[in-house]
């Protein structure tokens, strides 16, 4: 594991690093996942293949996930104890900027909402789903920084969930429709910030291993260090 650059921002350390994120001892490791939570191949596969069986058979527990939502499993036999498993877009299928930002909110959220204070991430669709590594940099910084900094504007989720909230407590979206409440009085934000607390999250990693991209997440980074060293 190499840690390539850290930022801190609101009390929490976004770290870029590159090295194998099935050896993250995060409270949770991001899988970049398809829809049907078929794990076969890339990140996914790794994830499966290391973590065992029961990654998948959770998986296929859950059935469909919407692009642009999550699910969470345990982590099996991995050092991380859960997998947030993240429906990317790919490129091409329509809308997939806000497509891949609702993903990366709702991971968030999600991890908040469990209380997590780490977990670690892959650079969601930037593989074999073809999104344009640049922008998928930007995105994931972007909406990690507005995530702390409890601006981050919901987006109408790309697929509502056929099921009533309660029926779905693997599952996470972000609501329909652009929530009118401050960040602190929402329902998906951070729990701890509904009571005046800081965000449970306290270490947010992303990990890389093809060096194009980490040069874009490196320049993101350092754009983000000269906001955050403005504030």
């Amino acid at each position: 594991m190499n840690i390539l650059r850290e930022v801190s921002k609101k009390g929490t350390k976004i770290s870029i690093i590159e090295g194998d994120l099935t050896e993250s001892d995060a409270d949770a490791i991001v899988n970049a996942a398809n829809s049907y939570l078929r794990h076969g191949g890339g990140v996914a596969g790794a994830i499966v293949r290391k973590g065992g069986p029961i990654i998948q058979e959770e998986s296929n527990a859950i059935g469909h996930v919407p692009v642009g939502e999550c699910a969470i499993t345990s982590g099996g036999k991995l050092k991380a104890r859960h997998v947030i498993h993240a429906v990317g877009p790919r490129w091409g299928e329509g809308d997939e900027h806000n497509k891949l930002r609702n993903a990366i909110r709702n991971v968030l959220n999600m991890a908040a909402s469990k209380g997590f204070k780490s977990i670690a991430m892959p650079a969601i669709s930037a593989g074999i789903f073809g999104f344009p590594k640049a922008e998928c940099a930007k995105i994931i910084i972007e909406e990690i920084a507005a995530f702390l900094e409890g601006s981050a504007i919901i987006s109408p989720s790309p697929s509502p969930c056929p099921l009533p909230r309660g029926e779905r407590e693997n599952c996470y979206q972000v609501p329909p429709v652009p929530c009118p409440l401050p960040r602190g009085e929402r329902e998906n934000g951070c729990p701890a910030a509904s009571f005046g607390e800081s965000c449970s999250l306290k270490e947010i990693s992303v990990y890389l291993f093809d060096e194009e991209i980490i040069a874009y997440f490196i320049k993101e980074m350092g754009l983000l260090e000269k906001e955050t060293d403005g504030t």
